[in-house]
């Protein structure tokens, strides 16, 4: 989600989400890694909880169970080794994914009981190559009551509830019958549905009492050939349009971005994504021959002109190509549960493109990304913006629609694809921070880091949407870990952690240089190179739920497991020049970097 922050309003561009129980009552710091508030439809306000995720880092890895087997099998290594660490029979323990990355493998566990599995009781695994344990994260439970596995409420009736509660219909996704960890250190039998009303920007999964028909929670799955388009490297259109010709990754995208590798169109559809207005058949076609999609935006007319409408869907096509194509090579792919309708036989589940909503009549000043679990095709819509004359497109800012982009890229590879793995305060907030430093990345051209301001176009702003540019000046800006002490909305909380990772960049950046080549060379040195390598490979590492704390030590175990440590130091500064340092903890500043740094 991108929210409008200068001087601290609030103007949402996007929602952005996916997805040991302790009683309460819960101190403000716990809550903000454990809770979330959520205004539904209707005047509807739920408190969601999700039980705290441990993290344990483990450097150059530890011996699990089944370390002396040759070769041993990923799931079974996985499912004895949470059974061991947790102390609980790993007949409890259902093996939900896994792949193996480039530079570790990583498995994705659930909590079952009788056979049924806990929606928010979850664990993760990865092993480096070694087979060797280098990291876990649980948030397992050790429930107080567990209410019984038969339900007493018929599915049909679950659904009527969750359409009336949250004004919307069912669309038809298989439901599951799941546990889910309650506040009170219960664990509720729940008929789990998803929820879409598109016109309204509703898309969630709601959990209803499989025995008393009542909603429990939610997971909000909503983050609020040729082609002139701005390049990636480019961030509004006022930096100039440019005719590019076949930028498409053939090695992310083996058939192009035209083709599935069986259908092939002439239109903003293919295989990774589709770009349109009002329905999926409302596409824009090729200018000419070949594949040529050669639109020129006038600024000086209304955005659903003709012309522009065309400029607008060609450039959002374009962007979300790239974003996967570049994303691909540093490790989003099929088997990490990347968005694509044919996965050629690599993993994942398939038929999931990103469909793209130009110019959506659904709202304005706006922008979203709904990220369900891998298999169902990733939602961004666009808003026009109303703050200027003629109105301004989001479609059209690069920033933006690599913003949303990012979200579907956190939520699925966090906690293995399920989408619901970024939804306490705290995480959700990372997201929506992650989101504005990839788009960061995407706009650097040399080694310079200058300061970074989000969504100047939209609102025709030097200053943005931002409440201060991200920065390696902390005159120019300020935020620091202990400024979530004052912060508890998501995008407020996104700031500070995409200007840690803003800080973190420019200290690889200044250790190793710069590569012009990094969106399709992921085998450099250069500090960019490295960056994304540990901003994916952290994502998959990191627990359910993560908070700023464990995010970090992802970060720190990604780069032994890539890079066998050598960017230890280098990381541990620069999280501490924002009071992110080892003694970090409970939103209390620390600067201390371990020893040796």
């Amino acid at each position: 989600m991108v929210a409008f922050n200068a001087f601290f309003q609030s103007v949402f561009l996007a929602v952005s989400l996916a997805s040991c129980a302790t009683a309460a009552p819960f101190s403000g710091a716990v809550k903000f890694a454990t809770h979330r508030t959520r205004e539904l439809a209707r005047g509807l306000t739920l408190e969601t909880y999700h039980p705290s995720s441990s993290f344990e880092t483990f450097g150059d890895g530890i011996d699990h169970p089944l370390s002396k087997r040759a070769n041993p099998d990923l799931k079974e290594s996985a499912i004895e080794f949470t059974g061991a660490r947790l102390g609980v029979d790993k007949k409890s323990v259902t093996y939900k994914s896994g792949y193996s990355g480039e530079a570790a493998r990583h498995a994705y566990l659930k909590q079952t009981h009788e056979g049924i599995p806990f929606a928010n009781a979850v664990a993760n695994v990865a092993f480096n190559h070694d087979n060797k344990v280098v990291s876990f994260g649980s948030s397992f439970v050790k429930p107080r009551r567990v209410a019984a596995s038969k339900p007493t409420v018929v599915l049909s009736d679950a659904i009527a509830k969750a359409e009336d509660l949250l004004d919307g219909k069912h669309n038809d996704h298989p439901p599951t019958l799941e546990y889910i960890v309650l506040q009170d250190g219960s664990a509720a039998l729940a008929h789990v549905i998803q929820i879409q009303n598109e016109e309204a920007g509703i898309w969630v999964e709601a959990f209803i009492d499989a025995h008393e028909n009542e909603l429990l929670s939610v997971t909000d799955f909503v983050n609020r050939a040729s082609y002139r388009v701005l390049p990636i490297t480019k961030e509004v259109p006022t930096d100039g349009f440019e005719t590019l010709t076949n930028p498409a990754d053939t090695v992310a995208s083996p058939s192009g971005w035209h083709s599935d590798g069986t259908t092939s169109t002439t239109t903003t559809s293919g295989n990774n994504a589709i770009a349109f207005k009002g329905a999926q058949t409302s596409l824009t076609s090729q200018s000419s021959a070949t594949l040529n999609f050669v639109y020129t935006q006038n600024p000086s007319v209304a955005p659903t002109t003709q012309v522009n409408v065309d400029a607008a869907r060609t450039n959002a096509f374009y962007v979300v190509n790239t974003v996967h194509d570049f994303t691909y090579r540093y490790g989003f792919t099929e088997a990490a549960f990347n968005f694509q309708n044919n996965n050629f036989n690599k993993g994942g589940r398939g038929n999931d493109r990103v469909t793209i909503s130009v110019q959506s009549s659904a709202g304005t000043n706006n922008a979203d990304f709904g990220t369900p679990p891998d298999g169902q095709s990733g939602s961004m819509r666009m808003f026009l913006w109303t703050m200027t004359s003629p109105q301004r497109d989001g479609a059209l800012e690069n920033d933006i629609i690599v913003h949303e982009n990012t979200h579907g890229i956190t939520n699925r590879m966090t906690g293995g694809g399920t989408g619901r793995c970024l939804q306490t305060t705290e995480a959700g907030g990372m997201g929506e921070g992650w989101s504005d430093a990839m788009a960061d990345w995407t706009e650097k051209t040399s080694a310079a880091v200058p300061d970074y301001v989000m969504g100047q176009y939209v609102v025709n702003r030097a200053a943005g949407i931002r409440s201060h540019p991200y920065s390696t000046s902390a005159t120019v800006n300020p935020l620091r870990y202990s400024t979530l002490q004052s912060r508890n909305e998501v995008h407020d909380i996104g700031e500070v952690w995409a200007n840690i990772l803003h800080n973190v960049y420019a200290a690889l950046v200044s250790a190793h240089g710069f590569s012009t080549t990094a969106r399709t060379n992921p085998n450099g040195t250069e500090g960019n190179v490295v960056y994304l390598h540990l901003f994916l490979d952290a994502l998959a590492l990191q627990p359910c739920n993560p908070t700023f704390i464990s995010a970090r030590d992802a970060w720190i175990q990604a780069d032994v497991n890539r890079y066998s440590g050598a960017n230890r130091c280098t990381l541990w500064r620069a999280f501490a020049s924002r009071g992110l340092g080892q003694g970090a903890a409970n939103r209390v500043d620390s600067s201390t970097v371990p020893s040796g740094c």
